[in-house]
């Protein structure tokens, strides 16, 4: 519990109604968008400028008390839920676009702007920002930037790492750092991409300059419809050989088509087992050239349908389609568990069968929805909370897929980050004099450890329990915290 002491002096530095502590204004603070890890602030506080940042910081720091910094909680890693006896600091209320330059093609925005309100106010200047989560209607910056948030759109144009030049950041003790240059590069150490995907456990960002691209002359999408998962994930590996590199190239299984179409009636065939969505884009004679290429690869890898969006308005529903797959697959079954890993290409196939394996072993079945193209995979894990055990089954599912991913020279996480959700998963991507470098390089920003305190990175005596009862087919709870 937070003492009244340091409660008093936190309302000292902000408005009356900056400062939340009444249970039921904590409430919908209790949880990011992965609703399994439950538990209610202390205290949450709204900051309307930097320097009451700043000075809530220097605070937290003096009474050493931990500080936990939350976009617009559509996290799904359990990244931004607060332990007890911490401050969460909420960025909402800092949501402005402080600059546009359009010949420089940069922005200056807040970390609580909407991901999709950059793009819609440069569109007069013909420009957007690429970076694109499926949550960008909702998704803030400052979380982004903390996750390193990718996106239909991140195979030919990058996640946010490659998409931003200059953050403004405060440390736990109220020092401010201005790290990355408006050049293209910045003398020193790389301390823009330490700092993009750290899930703030080094600094609290208040400031993000973003690039900006020009719109392209065009951008036209191919659907491709295959009666075998397999086929479909050979057909991705299959076009980026052929020397196209998509602007965007997911793929969907027959659940997941099912379940988007009914939602979104986007115009799916149903009669399929996966589907691929693959956009070109930039000027009008590349991407003629490429559709060619596109269309041609596709019916050679054993596409039964192919067809090009022969209007605007039809790309933007087939996209809508892919956009609304989460929401969508919500109406199949009363939860789901989505994951988040990364296969290198090449092992599409030979992953998604496995999975489909996994799914008859634990009896749940999966929705797949993949960023097809840069090999980020979301398969969606159907269960029911009210029946005992089917979320700890689902998290058991869950933590073996992650483990195929690395088992086959992969990852744990694309976009959605570590945070609570994947701690055990850490043990097994990185062996402890990794790990140990990574306390060392949280130490070096945060030695008392108050930044997002238990995420991310284990602690070495976790993992040493967890390989204990994995080698004999156990498996370590997560972190401690509320369920349903």
């Amino acid at each position: 519990m937070l003492s009244p002491t340091f409660l008093s002096k936190l309302r000292s530095l902000l408005p009356p109604h900056c400062v939340l502590n009444e249970r039921e204004d904590l409430l919908p603070f209790e949880s990011d968008g992965l609703a399994a890890y439950r538990n209610t602030p202390d205290v949450v506080v709204l900051p309307e400028n930097e320097a009451q940042v700043a000075a809530i910081m220097r605070l937290c720091h003096q009474h050493k008390v931990a500080v936990v910094a939350r976009g617009a909680g559509t996290g799904l890693a359990a990244g931004a839920i607060p332990g007890d006896g911490a401050v969460l600091l909420v960025l909402a209320k800092l949501n402005r676009i402080k600059a546009i330059d359009p010949l420089a093609r940069t922005a200056v925005v807040e970390p609580g702007v909407r991901n999709l309100a950059i793009s819609e106010a440069v569109a007069q200047h013909n420009l957007y920002y690429a970076p694109d989560p499926s949550s960008q209607i909702a998704c803030s910056i400052g979380g982004n930037v903390a996750e390193n948030s990718g996106g239909v759109h991140c195979l030919k144009y990058g996640l946010t790492v490659h998409n931003i030049l200059k953050l403004r950041a405060w440390t736990i003790d109220g020092q401010l750092l201005e790290i990355g240059s408006d050049a293209l590069d910045a003398p020193g150490y790389d301390l823009l991409a330490l700092l993009t995907g750290s899930e703030g456990m080094l600094a609290v960002i208040t400031e993000v300059t973003v690039k900006l691209l020009p719109r392209p002359e065009r951008a036209q999408v191919v659907l491709a419809a295959f009666d075998d998962v397999a086929k479909a994930g050979a057909a991705v590996g299959n076009i980026i050989a052929a020397g196209v590199i998509p602007a965007g190239l997911e793929m969907m299984d027959r659940l997941a088509i099912q379940a988007a179409e009914a939602f979104v009636h986007a115009g799916y065939p149903l009669d399929c087992e996966a589907l691929l969505l693959c956009e070109v884009d930039g000027v009008n004679e590349e991407v003629s050239a490429d559709i060619y290429t596109v269309r041609q690869v596709l019916e050679a890898s054993g596409a039964i349908e192919v067809r090009t969006a022969e209007s605007e308005e039809q790309r933007l529903r087939f996209w809508a389609g892919r956009k609304a797959a989460f929401p969508a697959v919500g109406r199949l079954s009363p939860d789901y568990y989505c994951m988040d890993g990364t296969i290198p290409r090449a092992q599409l196939p030979h992953v998604l069968k496995r999975i489909s394996e996994m799914s008859t072993e634990y009896g749940l079945a999966v929705a797949n929805v993949f960023h097809a193209g840069d090999g980020n995979l979301h398969p969606l894990i159907l269960f029911d909370a009210n029946q005992p055990g089917e979320l700890a089954k689902a998290e058991a599912f869950g933590g073996k897929i992650l483990e195929l991913c690395v088992e086959v020279g992969g990852t744990i996480t694309g976009e959605h980050g570590v945070g609570l959700e994947k701690i055990n998963q850490m043990c097994v991507q990185f062996a402890t004099p990794e790990l140990t470098r990574f306390h060392e390089v949280k130490a070096a920003f945060d030695p008392d450890k108050l930044l997002n305190p238990g995420k991310a990175v284990p602690e070495l005596h976790r993992c040493a329990e967890w390989g204990a009862m994995h080698i004999h087919g156990g498996q370590l709870p997560h972190p401690e915290l509320p369920r349903f």
